[in-house]
């Protein structure tokens, strides 16, 4: 059964209701559920944290029923969590103290193109791919790609970028503005559409990136962009992680404006190899994307092409037509599932930093031998681009050695890339995993998150426990 139709799930007769269920039932009648498969649904995602299922879910349709439904969880003290499409990977949406999951799924329609202005509003449930479907004929599309088909609400709330980040920009550089429902119930606009303003506070900003722990997005107005005219991708084979990054780097500082720049070093290949029967070396790979006009198209590919074979690269290979470009492309947004190829029945711990582009080759060059000297297997893709590179640590979920062992990896990683000058992480966002390498990236800074949170949330019902630790004995993954 899909989470997105609930088909009541309320108590049998003679249970007794729970009030907050009492509440919802009365705002959005058979849509406010208990049903343990659907609950189940809502409390875990590719994060390899510990399924943290919901008290209740709940199933908006308009802005006015979220007001009514934040406003029960106000009255009556409950945890509240928005969810969006599942995807997080830091434990972004666990319910750790249960309460309402607030699934904004049925909340997914374009509400105006303005296709003059290259922008649009939307409904938060929508997803990427459902966006760029509707836009098709437009001209535009909008080019934030995570991988996954996430929800546009989740992808504002989490700070989302992904493969295009390099030359289209993050979440944050394409959200506009936002409609909110704060904590107390109260609806707000965080800006026109204008593409730049002056007035006052940058309130869009405060909200993209805080995971939920400050209000619920209702409708998201974005940048678009124009469809290019022509589109080439290649793939080009390493003789080591070091010549591949040192390319990247190169086609970078050239000023070549590449639309993405992907890195795959050689165990990520063999489980791509595996997975989606590529057929490629098994060495580390850059994937390249070109978009611009047919000249400028190629223009660019023949300097990246060039510095390319300075470094060592082994030659271009080519995916000119929609459906290699497609296949390829399709395999890259796989590979966790590549990476999951490697090692059978293992579960992936991913994590990700970014480093300014200057110090990645040392960042990744050390994070190589740390994984060699681990023992674990951990296949590495990064939007080398921008200095963000992720790693698929593999480890048996029964084995408590395994984790402890992969965590370990994971803070030497971290510390590695704050020590460079990075962050903890480049666009998975905080969530439960990193609360504390973000006090050790920002130190004091994450004391005035906490006032933010207090002035906003004085009942710290909005995704409790996330971000940061507030004061007292309920954090964390406590219950």
């Amino acid at each position: 059964m899909s989470a997105h139709q609930p088909t009541g799930g309320l108590p049998i007769a003679g249970e007794q209701v729970p009030p907050i269920l009492a509440r919802l039932v009365e705002i959005v009648g058979p849509r406010a559920t208990v049903a343990a498969g659907i609950r189940a649904g809502h409390g875990h995602s590719e994060a390899y944290h510990a399924a943290r299922p919901p008290d209740v879910v709940v199933f908006p349709e308009t802005r006015e029923e979220v007001q009514a439904i934040v406003g029960a969880c106000r009255d009556l003290r409950v945890p509240l969590v928005p969810f969006g499409a599942g995807t997080s990977l830091e434990g972004n949406t666990a319910a750790l103290q249960g309460g309402v999951c607030l699934d904004m799924g049925r909340m997914n329609q374009v509400l105006a193109v303005h296709a003059e202005d290259m922008d649009v509003r939307v409904q938060p449930g929508i997803t990427r791919k459902q966006l760029n479907a509707q836009l098709r004929d437009s001209g535009l599309f909008f080019p934030i790609d995570p991988g996954a088909d996430a929800s546009i609400g989740g992808m504002a709330s989490t700070r989302a970028s992904g493969t295009m980040a390099v030359r289209y920009g993050t979440m944050k550089d394409n959200v506009l503005a936002l409609e909110v429902v704060l904590p107390d119930g109260r609806l707000i606009r965080t800006a026109q559409r204008a593409r730049k303003s002056a007035a006052g506070y940058d309130l869009t900003r405060l909200f993209v990136g805080a995971e939920g722990t400050l209000g619920v997005i209702t409708e998201v107005t974005l940048k678009l962009h124009p469809q290019p005219e022509a589109i080439s991708s290649a793939v080009c084979a390493f003789p080591d992680l070091k010549a591949a990054v040192d390319t990247a780097i190169a086609v970078i500082q050239s000023g070549v404006p590449v639309a993405r720049i992907e890195l795959l070093d050689d165990v990520m290949m063999r489980g791509m190899n595996l997975h989606a029967k590529l057929g490629l070396p098994e060495v580390p790979h850059l994937f390249f994307e070109f978009h611009g006009s047919k000249a400028y198209v190629a223009e660019q590919a023949g300097t990246a092409a060039a510095l390319a074979g300075e470094f060592g690269g082994l030659g271009f290979q080519w995916a000119t037509t929609p459906e290699e470009r497609s296949r390829l492309w399709q395999a890259r947004d796989n590979t966790l599932y590549a990476g999951l190829a490697l090692r059978p029945g293992a579960r992936a711990m991913i994590t990700d930093v970014c480093v300014p582009i200057s110090r990645l080759a040392e960042c990744l060059v050390a994070t190589a031998k740390d994984i060699a000297e681990s023992g674990i297997i951990a296949p590495v893709v990064g939007h080398v681009g921008d200095g963000n590179f992720h790693l698929l640590v593999l480890l048996d979920p029964e084995s408590p050695a395994e984790l402890s062992r992969a965590k370990a990896f994971n803070e030497r990683l971290v510390r590695r890339a704050i020590a460079l000058d990075g962050t903890c992480t480049g666009e998975h966002g905080i969530g439960l995993g990193k609360m504390d390498f973000l006090e050790l990236e920002l130190g004091e800074a994450v004391d005035a998150m906490r006032l933010v949170k207090g002035a906003l949330d004085p009942l710290g019902i909005m995704n409790p426990g996330k971000i940061f630790r507030p004061a007292g004995p309920n954090h964390g993954e406590q219950p």
